[in-house]
């Protein structure tokens, strides 16, 4: 079995890994719920379609017939990981995902032993969440051998899509969570700092990010924080009350938040996403008070998520990796980052 499917091929950023796909020379299975939604895409790129909803099991098994490698690209991953990845198991198919949400990834890894006595690669995380950011966090961490504190702060950005939004407005029910000696916590209130991406200090805010569940299995580091520069929609909405979250978190806000979100453009253009460039910066302290940094630059996030997912997808399939639950790191290594255009990463 060689064929990668895509799974939500119809979003924004499943049809940007489709297009990319193509343009290497790869013809990826196109998958969806609505085959009507696929077909304009399939037509223009060629492509195969098959499609099932994720509330029908054997359906869903049945589409991945001859597949060696799911790119579950269909959110928000809260609500759509599992049953994926449960029919990744049934059929003997590699399973990654682009999610950045810490249940999901949690969940994956509860899910290792499962993954190995099924013979396959349970991957999330495998595009620009969180991808550079597990890289350059562990790059620090061998920089700093004993670290017991990472801090990752994440800087730019060039517009979200819709289903990132939507993962956004679902997510504002969570306070900051953290990781403190290798537990995840939430923490009463988001804590606010800064970094130094390149052009002197920014503000910034914690935020619960994927890093705070991958960090901890790429690096064995007890101790996570995540931090985003505080542009000013993202730090109004960690700033909530945490009553008022729960309030807008509710099925009927919700509802409201969603007819929002389907006015928006589908995502960022090309122009856009061609000028928009993102940093991360990574630190690192050990019990005696050394601290060790460095800082990556990457291209806007969504190209960079169709390029690392789909090589992901591509070793995947040709058995690189050994069976079970990983993080990027833990199947490619800290420099797995290097290999893609325009990544630049720097020690402080």
């Amino acid at each position: 079995m060689t064929a990668i499917l895509i799974y939500g091929a119809n979003g924004y950023t499943g049809q940007l890994l489709a297009e990319h796909a193509a343009a290497q020379g790869l013809r990826p299975i196109l998958a969806g719920r609505d085959p009507d939604k696929l077909q304009p895409l399939a037509a223009r790129l060629g492509l195969e379609t098959r499609a099932a909803r994720l509330d029908d099991p054997s359906r869903l098994r049945a589409i991945l017939a001859g597949v060696a490698t799911v790119i579950h690209a269909a959110g928000p991953f809260s609500m759509t990981a599992r049953p994926m990845a449960e029919a990744c198991l049934a059929a003997g198919a590699h399973y990654l995902d682009i999610t950045g949400e810490i249940e999901v990834l949690e969940a994956l890894a509860a899910r290792d032993a499962d993954a190995k006595a099924a013979g396959i690669v349970l991957l999330p995380a495998a595009g620009f969440d969180v991808v550079p950011s597990d890289c350059l966090a562990a790059h620090v961490a061998r920089r700093l051998p004993g670290a017991t504190q990472l801090r990752i702060s994440i800087g730019g950005f060039g517009g979200f899509s819709r289903g990132t939004a939507r993962t956004m407005a679902e997510g504002i029910a969570w306070g900051t969570r953290v990781r403190r000696d290798g537990r995840i916590v939430e923490l009463p209130s988001p804590p606010r700092s800064s970094a130094d991406f390149g052009r002197g200090p920014r503000r910034t805010v914690g935020l619960g990010w994927g890093d705070v569940s991958s960090a901890w299995y790429s690096t064995g580091v007890p101790n996570i924080d995540v931090y985003f520069e505080a542009f000013p929609a993202m730090a109004a909405a960690a700033g909530l009350p945490a009553g008022l979250r729960k309030i807008i978190a509710g099925r009927t806000a919700q509802r409201l938040i969603n007819r929002g979100i389907d006015r928006l453009p589908a995502g960022p253009s090309a122009s856009a996403r061609a000028s928009a460039r993102s940093t991360f910066l990574a630190e690192a302290w050990d019990a005696a008070g050394h601290r060790t940094a460095s800082r990556m630059e990457t291209p806007e996030g969504y190209t960079l998520t169709a390029w690392t997912a789909l090589e992901v997808a591509r070793r995947l399939a040709s058995g690189a990796v050994a069976a079970g639950f990983h993080t990027p790191v833990t199947a490619f290594g800290p420099d797995f980052i290097l290999g893609f255009p325009n990544v630049v990463r720097t020690d402080l």
